[in-house]
C-alpha cells in the first residue's frame, strides 16, 4: 500500500501560536497528538493526510509552513 502525500517536501512545520486552555477537550487532544505542549513551540511532521486534518481542526491555533531541510 503507499502512501500519498499533497506536497513535494514531504514535511511540514507546525508552531502552537495560542494557548490549548479553555478550548474544547477534542482540540487539546488533536495538539497533544501532533506533539505540541507549549507556545511557540515548532514540530516537524510529516505530511500526510491525517496530519492535515488534525491541523485543520486546530488550525486557529496553530501555524504551518513547509519545513525546509
Amino acid at each position: 500500500m503507499s502512501s500519498t502525500k499533497t506536497s513535494g517536501t514531504g514535511m511540514l512545520s507546525v508552531t502552537l501560536l495560542k494557548s490549548k486552555s479553555g478550548r474544547l477537550p477534542a482540540h487539546q487532544k488533536t495538539l497533544h497528538g501532533l506533539g505540541l505542549k507549549r507556545i511557540r513551540q515548532t514540530v516537524q511532521l510529516e505530511d500526510t493526510a491525517c496530519v492535515r486534518g488534525m491541523i485543520n481542526r486546530v488550525s486557529y491555533l496553530v501555524n504551518v509552513e513547509p519545513c525546509i531541510l
